[in-house]
């Protein structure tokens, strides 16, 4: 792999998004039904944040034991709204940013994800996971 590549080169573009306003049981549904872990969020059609599996997982604090934690649990999924919980003033990148950029970004935010966006639409996203699979190849 050529780190000085643009990272539209190996980014995702097939995307799987959420509105700030979504509650959180679609959350569950979206991790349930795919296999990745972070979710970009849009806000009238802009991007602004992100939801990481993580976050969710911290939100929801583990598994329910009883019927009445199970209910409650429930009431929080349906009452609660994406934008509790995702994370803000991310960092991004353009489609011809090079792959060594991302990997800067990663490596001094701890970041896993970057979306990619060009005149302030969202195009793609860029993962550590993406960059280990370009290398692996």
């Amino acid at each position: 792999m050529d780190i000085t590549q643009p990272v539209s080169t190996i980014m995702r573009t097939q995307l799987v998004t959420l509105s700030a306003d979504d509650p959180l049981t679609k959350v569950q549904t979206v991790f349930d039904e795919n296999d990745f872990h972070h979710i970009p969020v849009l806000d009238a059609g802009k991007l602004a944040g992100i939801l990481s599996k993580s976050d969710f997982l911290f939100f929801q604090k583990g598994f329910s034991k009883t019927k009445r934690e199970e209910e409650l649990e429930n009431f929080r999924m349906k009452t609660h709204r994406v934008k509790e919980i995702m994370t803000k003033g991310i960092a991004k990148l353009e489609p011809t940013d090079k792959i060594n950029v991302a990997l800067e970004v990663f490596k001094v935010n701890m970041f896993h994800a970057i979306p990619v966006v060009e005149n302030d639409k969202l195009v793609g996203m860029i993962t550590t996971f993406d960059i280990i699979n370009a290398l692996a190849e």
